[in-house]
């Protein structure tokens, strides 16, 4: 059966996650001092025990996600050593495909996403900018929401069929709010994140973004990685470098990345990291497709099992 590890974006983090887990596997303590390490603080003591504002901060998220993924993987691929036949990840969750691909060293990677949302952070200034979750409209209805709107904003994430984010300016993500309504949207509702991510605002921080990346060493990958930004499986290093600066002011493809694995004949899902956010859009796009979680012991004795 050909199946495909799929890795979560910033939303689906929470204090405590992982803590069952840690109690039965070293592995989880392991990775996430080494990710301690590179950042010069207690990752994991932020991750079980919060504030929860200080998690959600996207410059100690995206560390934390990835450590969380990455640690997922490990375990999975210790108990069940079958590498999946193809990678993804939603967003920041691009990384941890990266990582478990081989295309990034781990360490690098928790410095690289740290930047990443520093960077982001520091782009749009505090309430200038946010993102909203349009549902139960076309993608042609959510571009015209956003060119009547007038101002910057505009698709952030195209998470399945009817679930669209956009993002930009705060005034601007207002007006398409209430035109999504008028245009028939089933919900329109501002969401709690610290900024325009994916948006022509994010193009802020691609210059020194660039440069970052520019130090990061990047291999060929051991497994295949689908991208965000333009859904098709990139094997070139210089190539997938490039697309990661693109990725921050460009629309994440998730929705096209969905469809591209069930065309790869993809029957099976693994959701590699915290919570099932990717499980249920994978079933928005095909009922067909068999999905399976990776965050609790239950999840890791289905993965033995599967």
């Amino acid at each position: 059966m050909t199946n495909a590890a799929l890795f979560p974006g910033q939303g689906s983090q929470k204090v405590r996650m992982l803590n069952e887990l840690s109690e039965v596997y070293p592995l989880v303590g392991e990775t996430f001092e080494a990710a301690s390490g590179v950042l010069g603080y207690d990752l994991w003591k932020l991750v079980q025990e919060g504030p929860t504002e200080e998690l959600t901060k996207t410059q100690n998220t995206q560390p934390a996600l990835l450590t969380a993924s990455v640690a997922l993987w490990r375990i999975w691929q210790t108990d069940v050593p079958v590498k999946p036949d193809y990678l993804a990840g939603h967003s920041l969750g691009e990384y941890s495909a990266l990582v478990c691909a081989g295309v990034i060293d781990f360490e690098e990677a928790v410095e690289t996403v740290r930047k990443r949302g520093e960077l982001m952070n520091a782009a749009v200034p505090n309430g200038e900018g946010g993102m909203a979750a349009l549902m139960g409209l076309d993608d042609e209805v959510v571009l015209e929401c956003c060119e009547k709107a007038v101002g910057t904003v505009s698709p952030a994430n195209y998470n399945a069929p009817g679930q669209v984010v956009i993002s930009g300016e705060t005034a601007a993500l207002d007006r398409a709010i209430v035109i999504a309504k008028e245009l028939g949207a089933k919900r329109a509702v501002k969401l709690e994140v610290s900024g325009p991510f994916h948006s022509q605002l994010m193009l802020r921080a691609k210059d020194e973004f660039s440069a970052h990346l520019d130090k990061v060493s990047f291999k060929n990958p051991a497994i295949p990685v689908i991208q965000n930004v333009d859904a098709e499986v990139q094997t070139e290093p210089e190539k997938i470098r490039s697309n990661l600066v693109e990725q921050l002011s460009s629309p994440v493809m998730w929705t096209a990345t969905m469809m591209k694995l069930v065309d790869l004949g993809v029957e099976k899902l693994v959701e590699c990291g915290p919570g099932s956010v990717l499980r249920g859009l994978a079933k928005r796009v095909s009922r067909d497709l068999e999905t399976l979680g990776s965050d609790g012991l239950e999840d890791m004795r289905l993965l033995k099992e599967s």
